[in-house]
C-alpha cells in the first residue's frame, strides 16, 4: 500500500492523459469530419484498444517522470558527494561554454541549448546544496513544474490532434513530422488561423488547475522521500510494465482492421501514430492527394515520354551510335544554390573555379532541383525519379534492388562506387547505395594519415577528393571502366575547413567561406585529375544536390530550388549552354545518352538533348508537389488542393537572359487543368510504381 502512494504521481498523470484521450475520441467520434457509420464491434474496439493503448503509451513517454522521481535524494547532498557533482557540474558547464566541444563543430543553436540545460542543473544543483533550509521548498516548486509540464503537453497534444483531425481527417501521420521540419511556417500559419492567445490561455489555466489537484494529491512523495528500497519496487513495478508496453503497443495496432478506416484512426494512439511515421516515412498518395483512374494518369504521362506504354515508365532506349564507355565521375556538391555563381549574378567571387569550368562545359543553365534535402538531391541523380510525398526513398524500408544509375553503370560492366567524406550511416545512405550494388567509399575507410582536417560531417573536401583520386587510380589499373558518385560536406554548417587554403579563415563559421573553399578544393581535384592518365576518358558531372535555404513567401519558391549543374568532357563534350527548362532527374539520363548507352529503362528523368524532351521541372517539399511548365507553378498538396502560379520574370540587368533566377509567382485566376492534370501524372504514376514494387531492378 505505501508503494502505491509513492507511485500517486504516475497514477494521476495516467488518469488525466486517458481520459482527455477518451474525451477526444468522443469528440471526433461525432465530428463532422468523420462521415462513416459505425457497427457496435468497431465502436467497441475502438475505445477499448483505444484505452489500452493509450496506457501503454504513457508508460513509455513517462519515463522521464520516473527517471527524476527515481533520482530525487537528500544523501547526494552530504559532504563530499555534493560538492563533487556539483564542481562536476560547473566543469562541464564551463568546457561546453569555452572549449571546442562537437557541439560546437556542429554550430547552430546546439551549443547554446546545452550550455542553458547544464546552467539550469548546476544552479538547482547549486541551491539545494547550499540552501538546506530551503530545499524542502525548492523541490516543492521543481516538483510542482514537472507535473505542470506533463499536464500541458498532455493538454496541448490533444489539442494538436483535434486540429489535426480537423484538418485531415485522421490521427498524426508524416504531415505532422513534416511540420517538424517547418516550423516557423507552420507557427506562421498557427498564429494567423487561430485564436491563439484566448486558446493558450485557457490551456494554461487549465493546466495549473489540474497540476494544483495532482501536486495536492501525491505531494507525499517529496514530502517523504522513498527509501533506496522503495524505489527498487517501484523501479522494478515501472520497468515491468515498461517492456510490457514494448510489446503491447504493436500488437495492439495490428487491431486496427477495420474496414472503417475512421474506426482504425479512431481507435489509434496519436503519439504512436507519429512515431510511426517518422520511422516509416511515407505519407499515402492516395489517400491525401488529388487522384485521377490509373490508366488516365499513365496516359497522360505517355503525352511526355512518348516511348513508354501500359501502367510502366519501361522503354527501350536506342541509340544509332556506338556506345562509348567513358568513365564518368558524377559530384554531387552540398547545399549549392545557383545564385553563388558569378554567372548567376553573385558579385562575391566565391565560385571562381566552377565560373571557369563552365566556359569550358555543357552548362544547363536551368535546371532545378527536385528538393531541399540531400537524399532527395542523392534520389533523384540515383534513381531519376520524382520526389515522392513523404521522405526520400533513400530513407524508406524499401529502397533497395531499384532501378537506378549504379544498375545501368553495372550492366555495361562499370566498377559502381559511392563515395562520402562523412559516415554513410547519416541519413541512410550506406544502407540505399549498398543494397542498391553500390561499394561504399567514406571515412570509415580513411587511413589516418589520409585525414588531415575533419568536423562533424566528415573529412574536408580535400581529403575526399585525395582518396577518390587513389580510388580511381586502383580501379583505371583493373582495365575496367568506373563510375564514381562523390558527395561533398564541406559547405554544410558549420562551415569549418582547413585555414590558409582561401582568404575567408576555416574557424569563421562562415557560409561564403564553405561555398569558397568547396570551390577551392574542386579546382584541386581537377589540378590532380588532369595528371592521372584516365582523365581524357572521363567524363565529369558536377550538379548540387539542393539550395542553401529553401524557405520564401510561396510554399514552393522557384529561386530556392535552381541549382548550377554541367557536364565537363573535352573530348566528348563541345562547350555551351543548354537553356531549356529541365529537372535534376534528367542529368543522368543525359549522360546516358551522350555516351550512346543502349537499355532498357525506368526512368522518369529524359535526355533532354533529344528533340522529344518536353520542358519541365518537379520541385517539391515533403507534402507539397509541383510541377514547372510554360512559366506556370501548379502545386498539389494534401487535402486534395491545388495551386498554381504564373511565374513572372524579375529581371536583373546585370545578369544575362539565360540566368535570371527570380521570378514573382502570381496567383493564377483560371486553372489550367491540363497543367493540373500532368502533374498528378508524375506524382500518381511515381507513387504507384513505388507501392506495388514496379520500380526495381530489371535482371
Amino acid at each position: 500500500m505505501e508503494v502505491i502512494k509513492k507511485v500517486s504521481p504516475f497514477l494521476y498523470l495516467v488518469a488525466f492523459y486517458v481520459s482527455i484521450s477518451f474525451i477526444l475520441r468522443i469528440i471526433l467520434f461525432f465530428h463532422p469530419i468523420t462521415q462513416a457509420s459505425f457497427t457496435w464491434i468497431d465502436t467497441l474496439n475502438l475505445f477499448i484498444f483505444g484505452f489500452l493503448s493509450d496506457f501503454f503509451v504513457f508508460v513509455l513517454v513517462s519515463g522521464f517522470l520516473w527517471l527524476y522521481l527515481i533520482l530525487i535524494s537528500n544523501t547526494k547532498y552530504f559532504k563530499p558527494y555534493g560538492y563533487i557533482i556539483f564542481g562536476l557540474l560547473v566543469a562541464l558547464l564551463l568546457y561546453v561554454s569555452f572549449g571546442n566541444t562537437i557541439l560546437n563543430e556542429y554550430g547552430s543553436a546546439l551549443p547554446k541549448i546545452a550550455t542553458a540545460f547544464i546552467s539550469i542543473k548546476a544552479i538547482l544543483f547549486g541551491l539545494l546544496l547550499f540552501l538546506p533550509k530551503y530545499r524542502n521548498q525548492i523541490r516543492y516548486w521543481l516538483f510542482s513544474f514537472v507535473i505542470f509540464l506533463y499536464v500541458v503537453l498532455i493538454l496541448q497534444n490533444g489539442i494538436s490532434e483535434y486540429f489535426f483531425w480537423n484538418e485531415f481527417g485522421v490521427k498524426y501521420n508524416f504531415i505532422a513530422v513534416n511540420y517538424l521540419v517547418y516550423t516557423n511556417e507552420v507557427i506562421g500559419n498557427i498564429m494567423q488561423s487561430y485564436p491563439v492567445i484566448p486558446l493558450f490561455s485557457a490551456l494554461f489555466i487549465c493546466a495549473g488547475l489540474v497540476t494544483y489537484f495532482i501536486v495536492k494529491k501525491s505531494k507525499n512523495y517529496i514530502e517523504s522521500i522513498p527509501s533506496f528500497v522503495q524505489k527498487i519496487k517501484i523501479s522494478g513495478i515501472y520497468l515491468l510494465f515498461f517492456a510490457l508496453s514494448l510489446l503491447a503497443i504493436p500488437a495492439l495496432s495490428t487491431k486496427e482492421n477495420s474496414q472503417n478506416m475512421f474506426a482504425n484512426e479512431l481507435q489509434a494512439n496519436g503519439l504512436y501514430k507519429f512515431y510511426v511515421a517518422f520511422m516509416k516515412s511515407e505519407l499515402d498518395y492516395f489517400k491525401f492527394y488529388r487522384t485521377v483512374p490509373n490508366s488516365e494518369a499513365f496516359a497522360q504521362l505517355k503525352q511526355q515520354i512518348s516511348s513508354i506504354s501500359g501502367e510502366s515508365t519501361w522503354r527501350k532506349i536506342k541509340n544509332e551510335a556506338p556506345e562509348n564507355h567513358k568513365n564518368v565521375v558524377l559530384i554531387t556538391i552540398e547545399s549549392y544554390s545557383a545564385e553563388f555563381m558569378k554567372m548567376y549574378g553573385n558579385e562575391k567571387n566565391i565560385t571562381p573555379f566552377l565560373d571557369s569550368l563552365a566556359t569550358k562545359s555543357l552548362v544547363f543553365t536551368n535546371l532545378y532541383a527536385v528538393g531541399n534535402r540531400t537524399v532527395r538531391g542523392l534520389e533523384a541523380v540515383t534513381l531519376c525519379f520524382p520526389p515522392t510525398p513523404g521522405e526520400s526513398v533513400i530513407k524508406r524500408k524499401d529502397n533497395k534492388n531499384k532501378f537506378s544509375t549504379g544498375t545501368l553503370f553495372k550492366q555495361k560492366g562499370y566498377t559502381v562506387k559511392f563515395m562520402y567524406g562523412g559516415d554513410s550511416f547519416f541519413d541512410n545512405m550506406g544502407d540505399f547505395f549498398s543494397g542498391n550494388g553500390y561499394e561504399i567509399v567514406d571515412k570509415k575507410t580513411f587511413e589516418p594519415n589520409e585525414i588531415t582536417f575533419a568536423n562533424i560531417w566528415g573529412v574536408c573536401d580535400e581529403d575526399m577528393y585525395n582518396k577518390a583520386i587513389k580510388e580511381m587510380n586502383k580501379e583505371a589499373a583493373a582495365n575496367k571502366p568506373f563510375f564514381n558518385h562523390i558527395m561533398t560536406v564541406s559547405n554544410h554548417r558549420p562551415f569549418t575547413y582547413p585555414n590558409g587554403k582561401i582568404d575567408i579563415p576555416g574557424d569563421a563559421k562562415s557560409r561564403d567561406g564553405g561555398v569558397k573553399y568547396t570551390d577551392y578544393s574542386l579546382k584541386k581535384f581537377f589540378e590532380m585529375a588532369k595528371r592521372q592518365p584516365w582523365f581524357t576518358n572521363t567524363v565529369f558531372v558536377i550538379i548540387a544536390d539542393h539550395c542553401a535555404s529553401s524557405a520564401g513567401k510561396t510554399e514552393l519558391p522557384a529561386d530556392k530550388y535552381r541549382i548550377p549543374a554541367m557536364i565537363y568532357s573535352p573530348e566528348l563534350v563541345e562547350p555551351r549552354k543548354y537553356t531549356n527548362l529541365m529537372s535534376q532527374i534528367d542529368i543522368m539520363p543525359t549522360v546516358f545518352g551522350l555516351l550512346n548507352f543502349d537499355y532498357q529503362s525506368k526512368f522518369f528523368g529524359q535526355n533532354v538533348l533529344k528533340p522529344d524532351y518536353k520542358p519541365r521541372a518537379l520541385i517539391a517539399t515533403y507534402q507539397d508537389l509541383g510541377l514547372i511548365k510554360d512559366n506556370v507553378l501548379t502545386i498539389i498538396s494534401p487535402k486534395k488542393t491545388v495551386k498554381q502560379f504564373r511565374l513572372t520574370l524579375k529581371p536583373n540587368q546585370k545578369v544575362a537572359s539565360d540566368f535570371q533566377i527570380f521570378y514573382d509567382q502570381i496567383p493564377l485566376t483560371k486553372e489550367r487543368t491540363d497543367l493540373v492534370n500532368e502533374t498528378i501524372s508524375y506524382y500518381q504514376t511515381a507513387s504507384d510504381m513505388l507501392k506495388k514494387k514496379k520500380y526495381q531492378k530489371i535482371n
